[in-house]
């Protein structure tokens, strides 16, 4: 094959597309958190941000967590009343899509193709 190129970025595009609608298929409250953390790394998507750290400290990553957790609850506030959350479950369930969230963020150019 003379241009192999082509087909690289082809089959990249597909494991861009597997990744969304897998993620289209997240329970309604995983998407309503993951929308949330998106907007929060959207505004840490900068050269030298913590998100690109080689190796991400465990406590930064916690402290992210608690950003997302806090505009949670203030979003909760201000909307109707809900019955009582169990925050201990929602906070690993934000600190598992923020984790994946920061890892599609790390292995995106900005092609927006992924890079393994």
């Amino acid at each position: 094959m003379a241009y192999p190129m082509p087909l690289f970025y082809q089959e990249q595009d597909t494991v861009t597309r597997d990744l969304e609608y897998l993620q289209e298929m997240y329970p309604a409250e995983a998407k309503k958190y993951q929308k949330v953390i998106a907007e929060i790394l959207d505004r840490l998507d900068y050269e030298g941000s913590m998100i690109y750290d080689e190796y991400p400290d465990k406590w930064q990553i916690y402290r992210l967590t608690q950003v997302v957790l806090d505009k949670l609850k203030q979003a909760e506030k201000a909307g109707t009343p809900q019955p009582e959350q169990d925050w201990e479950r929602i906070t690993e369930l934000v600190q598992v899509l923020l984790c994946g969230e920061i890892y599609k963020k790390r292995h995106m150019n900005q092609n927006g193709i992924l890079k393994f």
